[in-house]
């Protein structure tokens, strides 16, 4: 029996012994400490009986035996504009923002600010124990833990197998992007990629630049004028080349400068040109969902090298969860997240929601394999992801290289350093975005 379960019988034995009228008060929901919860949209909304992160609140509420009970709140549904409510929330101090699941490239930003509670040192274990590496790196700032990881994800490359093979290629065994391009224009087919004006664009372009052995951000800080960047470097102009590529050869597909990661599936489930894909792992539930024909032919690989000496660096995302400072409960928030991020609702939320879980230990569960086939690669890959940089000034640098490297068809090799001389411009005030 736990430990909630105790506390709660405990109550319940005390309730029973006082005078009918304190009945009411006793062990119901009514009396349960209410800690709010803000979510990413996840399919499940906010509705009290819906799924995903829903479900687990309820789960976990029930799990308190009185002890707290969840509320979620829905965000909206862009990473941009969830950062701005809670940061809003936060930095007025809002004691109603008890836990939330924060997008991993605000963590450094919401720690530096002082707006998470302290993980508790003896917790810090119980959060890290069979968690992916670059799940707990995006989790940490300054050397510290200061929010749980949740679920984890990454991209793989998702391929016809007829296509493949009529190249010559096997992307099963490591293709490079020069590699797929040259197999996309052979076939007449399309790579489907993420190009919009969006923080998807900073995934590719971080996930390309790790792939030539690069990094966005060399040095980040804490002060800004000891920031240094790494895109006006080879590996910066290698990522340049392949964007360029990819949209001369006109294998990103017709409108490749404003595809999001909706409209490249929407690519690749076009039967008369699709040929590869580059997304994440909800996109194997999506296929039988939205009627796709040709799904004994869709085949899984690690994401694409940058360089024929390089490897493979997929792209690292998910959510973590962050307890807000100014929340009158950190400790039970921390006991909910503790619940939240079990094994057993790892397993669930996989399963039902298709976002990877950040525990290793869940892509061995049987529930998962027999949804996931590919699990093994999927957890390879989260080994091998790249988180984006971690700096309080993620926002400043995300837009930059967004707007430099827009639209992908204007790239050159001088858009790197470019995109390095405005960033760091913008970041000591002396231009704007």
């Amino acid at each position: 029996m736990n430990r909630h379960r105790r506390r709660h019988r405990v109550a319940m034995a005390l309730c029973a012994a006082t005078a009918l009228s304190a009945l009411a008060a006793c062990g119901g929901e009514t009396d349960s400490t209410r800690l709010t919860w803000y979510i990413n949209p996840d399919g499940g909304g906010s509705d009290p009986n819906g799924k995903g992160q829903a479900q687990i609140a309820r789960e976990c509420t029930e799990a308190a035996g009185g002890e707290y009970s969840l509320e979620v709140q829905l965000l909206p549904n862009s990473a941009s504009d969830q950062r701005q409510q809670l940061i809003r929330r936060l930095a007025a101090q809002d004691p109603g923002v008890d836990l939330m699941s924060i997008d991993p490239v605000f963590i450094a930003e919401f720690a530096q600010a002082g707006y998470l509670a302290p993980v508790p040192g003896d917790m810090v274990e119980v959060f890290t124990e069979d968690r992916v590496d670059a799940a707990i790196t995006s989790s940490e700032w300054d050397g510290e833990l200061v929010t749980v990881p949740f679920w984890a994800n990454t991209q793989l490359l998702w391929y016809r197998k007829s296509v493949a093979e009529a190249a010559g290629i096997d992307p099963e065994q490591g293709v490079t992007w020069d590699q797929l391009i040259e197999a996309a224009e052979s076939e007449d087919v399309t790579i489907g990629v993420q190009a919009n004006r969006y923080e998807g664009y900073t995934v590719w372009i971080n996930a390309l630049i790790a792939g030539a052995g690069g990094e966005i951000l060399v040095n980040p800080g804490p002060a800004v004028e000891d920031i240094e960047l790494g895109l006006d470097t080879d590996a910066g102009r290698k990522a340049a080349e392949v964007i360029r590529s990819v949209s001369d050869s006109g294998v990103g597909g017709p409108s490749m400068g404003t595809s999001d990661e909706t409209a490249a599936l929407n690519l690749f489930q076009d039967p008369n040109t699709s040929g590869f894909l580059v997304n994440w792992p909800y996109v194997w539930a999506a296929f039988p969902a939205n009627g796709v024909e040709f799904i004994d032919d869709i085949g899984a690989a690690p994401y694409p090298a940058t360089t024929e000496d390089g490897s493979s660096a997929p792209p690292y995302g998910g959510i973590s969860l962050g307890v807000g400072v100014a929340g009158e409960h950190p400790d039970l928030a921390y006991q909910a997240a503790e619940c939240i991020t079990n094994q057993e609702h790892q397993v669930l939320y996989m399963t039902g929601t298709g976002n990877p879980a950040s525990r290793a230990a869940v892509f061995d569960d049987q529930a998962v394999i027999d949804q996931f086939p590919m699990a093994d690669l999927i957890r390879e890959s989260l080994d091998n992801a790249v988180p984006r940089p971690q700096t309080q000034y993620y926002g400043d640098l995300s837009t930059g290289l967004q707007r430099e490297f827009s639209p992908p068809s204007s790239v050159t090799e001088d858009t790197p350093a470019q995109a390095s001389e405005l960033i760091i411009d913008v970041l000591r005030g002396e231009a704007l975005l």
